[in-house]
């Protein structure tokens, strides 16, 4: 929570900095530019966020749900796990080159299986109302700019541009911090 906080304090500086550049050298039209893009900036990062967010707080409910699947039996029989069936030693020490293909392509097919589920369980992370709202945001707040004669693309640009400024200063200084501890 603290960083989140640090993150809005840092974001929030770099803006004030920025629009009193604005007022002393850009203008009205600079200023507008820039605070249309921070804010659809800014909401396209917290979507990525919420996200994110709730993809892995998903992740990590379903993995504590299937951490224990042992059955009551199993931990009578085998308190330490010790005999698991899915744990296959091969003793063999020369294979064909046909098993060793087959091995490849079984371990392949496992891989594609697991990136598929990976790829589809964080689609909604990558799909999130928050990030899409966002980009919504930022292509009209363009093209009203645009369409009214207003667009001031250097302004636009350093508006984009003050979450990663904002993102560096503060690695930078979690940096300075964590140096010194």
């Amino acid at each position: 929570m603290k960083t989140i906080k640090q993150f809005a304090l840092v974001f929030l500086s770099v803006n004030v900095f920025i629009i009193i550049l604005g007022l002393i050298w850009g203008g009205e039209n600079f200023i507008l530019n820039t605070q249309i893009a921070f804010f659809s900036a800014i909401f396209i990062v917290v979507g990525t966020f919420i996200g994110y967010y709730r993809n892995i707080k998903s992740r990590v409910d379903t993995q504590s749900n299937n951490i224990n699947q042992r059955d009551t039996i199993d931990n009578i029989e085998d308190p330490y796990d010790l005999y698991d069936d899915d744990f296959k030693i091969n003793d063999k020490q020369d294979f064909t080159t046909e098993e060793i293909k087959e091995i490849i392509n079984e371990e392949k097919k496992k891989f594609k299986t697991n990136s598929f589920k990976n790829t589809i369980s964080s689609l909604s992370s990558f799909a999130s109302v928050y990030r899409i709202v966002g980009y919504v945001l930022l292509v009209v707040g363009f093209f009203y700019l645009r369409n009214n004669d207003i667009l001031n693309i250097y302004g636009f640009l350093v508006g984009i541009s003050v979450v990663p400024i904002g993102t560096l200063i503060l690695n930078l200084k979690l940096d300075k911090f964590s140096v010194k501890s």
